[in-house]
């Protein structure tokens, strides 16, 4: 099982993961020559996706999903409420291609499972998405306002895990974005910042977990070193090491991360 985030930040988001039978995109929040780009890294091309899966319908998960699926006519997963939200925004989509993801209800593709699961963000009916090839599972858990038993569920055991790290609070709290703004990021339905990332993953480490990836950083109020070394420092408190059996990367805002497999 392959994954490999090909977008990952406030400026645009999609992963790819798959077997040899099956390949998936988590969001389309960049542009279709951008996807395409990012496939061809890894010696793909947009006619082997077989299905694409929304997470919730803001721009920068959303962004390229109309073309891509348009141009290579794959189907588009989201929840119902996703699907009123973000089928203007499209660009006409074939009947066939649009179909419905339900909370906690896993969906079979070939020899993929893709479960979703809630996360609470402020979207119409936002979800994360745990993906299983047999015992092996890749979770993606993004634009989360603050941490949920449901997240916890999901997360847990995880082969690779994909973890929004998407601030630091000082940095929001004392930098130059109006007040609301700063209220939506530290708010209830925001983002989650470095330690509370950090003291997620040190709640339900297990030993199953074998590569965390921290994404969706913001560019004005992170950077990858001060996300990194957060959540570093905080599995270290709590005696997790990295480097050995379990490895930690960041996410790339405009490039293609690391390709894991599993």
């Amino acid at each position: 099982m392959d994954f490999c985030t090909i977008a990952s930040g406030s400026s645009g988001n999609s992963i790819f993961m798959g077997t040899e039978h099956t390949k998936i995109l988590i969001d389309a929040g960049v542009s279709g020559k951008r996807i395409l780009e990012g496939l061809e890294k890894l010696s793909l091309t947009g006619d082997q996706i077989d299905a694409l899966f929304i997470t919730h319908e803001h721009i920068d998960h959303v962004k390229g999903a109309g073309v891509f699926s348009r141009k290579f006519d794959v189907p588009i997963y989201a929840t119902m409420e996703t699907w009123d939200a973000m089928e203007g925004s499209l660009g006409k989509i074939a009947p066939r291609n649009k179909r419905f993801v339900y909370e906690g209800e896993p969906c079979v593709i070939n020899d993929l499972c893709v479960k979703p699961f809630a996360i609470p963000h402020d979207a119409a009916a936002p979800v994360g998405y745990s993906v299983f090839a047999g015992e092996k599972k890749i979770t993606v858990a993004t634009d989360i306002g603050h941490v949920t038993d449901t997240i916890r569920e999901n997360i847990t055991d995880s082969d690779i895990l994909l973890l929004e790290s998407n601030h630091d609070e000082e940095m929001v709290k004392k930098g130059r974005y109006p007040w609301n703004l700063k209220q939506r990021i530290l708010g209830e339905r925001g983002h989650l910042s470095n330690r509370t990332a950090g003291a997620l993953l040190a709640e339900i480490m297990s030993g199953k977990m074998k590569h965390i990836f921290l994404g969706h950083l913001s560019e004005e109020n992170n950077s990858p070193y001060l996300a990194y070394e957060t959540v570093a420092e905080i599995l270290e408190q709590n005696r997790i090491k990295l480097g050995g059996a379990l490895k930690m990367d960041m996410a790339a805002r405009n490039s293609n991360g690391a390709k894991v497999t599993i």
